[in-house]
């Protein structure tokens, strides 16, 4: 080792450190997750939820998916209408780890939110759009989650989610050392879009237009990278739908017939074209 010239005992330094901040960056937003997870996980047509189900007020988007006014289970929770509905005071929606769970727990989004975020930092390095990457992560996330629940992708996320990748990738470029452009950014959101919604017009049971603003999103991401890459992750995003669907129909869990949601796999689709255009830029 002592003969090895300095920079290169000490190169791969810099992108370790790079992941393992992205990973503690992916743990720790994933598990403030699955209170949104359950605000957002309604059918097509219906509010959002703004109580547990027992019936008391819930307070913000992020954190655990624990109500505090409720009694712990076996504890004498009351049901339906008798459940209190109070004004939320107390409640423990701030962090507190008193009441009842009403949804998922946080080890599995943080851990699905830190994978991909390692991944996406291993691929990029410490090129500026890494930035970027590692704030739309979690949304990303959080859509897939929805989606592949309630098959619904929300518009407030889906929107912004474009809105926020085209904006911060609009800053990024004019960082010096970044490996993409914007203005393929731009046009690839709107050919993304402009692809999906025909899809939506020529099969409307089949796409949803949620699927559509998705990809705007999706689009801008991949055509950071460029035309290729955005080809990619949309051939990726069709074949593991495909692969999805017929595993279901092959064990008989489906009918060909059956509507399943894309979005997951649109957005699987954009990660997989995401890392290998970030690792070949």
């Amino acid at each position: 080792m002592s003969g090895l010239p300095a920079a290169v005992v000490a190169g791969p330094v810099p992108d370790v450190a790079v992941v393992l901040v992205a990973v503690v960056w992916g743990a720790v937003t994933g598990a403030l997750l699955p209170r949104a997870v359950y605000r957002f996980a309604v059918p097509a047509g219906e509010a959002w939820h703004t109580r547990c189900p027992e019936g008391h007020p819930l307070r913000g988007w992020l954190g655990r998916a624990r109500c505090g006014q409720c009694a712990p289970r076996g504890k004498g929770v009351r049901r339906g209408e008798d459940a209190p509905r109070g004004d939320g005071e107390g409640e423990g929606e701030g962090g507190s780890t008193a009441g009842t769970s009403y949804g998922t727990g946080p080890v599995a989004p943080a851990a699905a939110t830190a994978l991909v975020c390692a991944a996406l930092a291993a691929a990029t390095g410490t090129r500026p759009e890494l930035a970027v990457w590692l704030l739309l992560a979690p949304v990303g996330v959080l859509l897939a989650v929805v989606d592949f629940r309630v098959q619904r992708l929300p518009d407030p996320l889906t929107l912004p989610f474009a809105a926020a990748a085209l904006a911060l990738l609009g800053v990024v470029a004019l960082v010096p050392e970044h490996a993409g452009s914007w203005t393929t950014a731009l046009l690839g959101a709107l050919a993304l879009g402009a692809g999906y919604f025909v899809l939506f017009l020529v099969n409307p049971a089949g796409m949803g237009f949620g699927d559509v603003k998705l990809a705007l999103g999706a689009g801008a991401v991949l055509g950071w990278y460029g035309w290729p890459t955005v080809m990619l992750g949309t051939f990726a995003g069709f074949l593991f739908g495909a692969l999805y669907g017929g595993a279901l129909v092959v064990t008989r869990r489906a009918g060909r017939g059956t509507a399943i949601p894309f979005g997951p796999f649109l957005i699987a689709g954009a990660l997989a074209g995401l890392l290998i255009g970030a690792y070949t830029a």
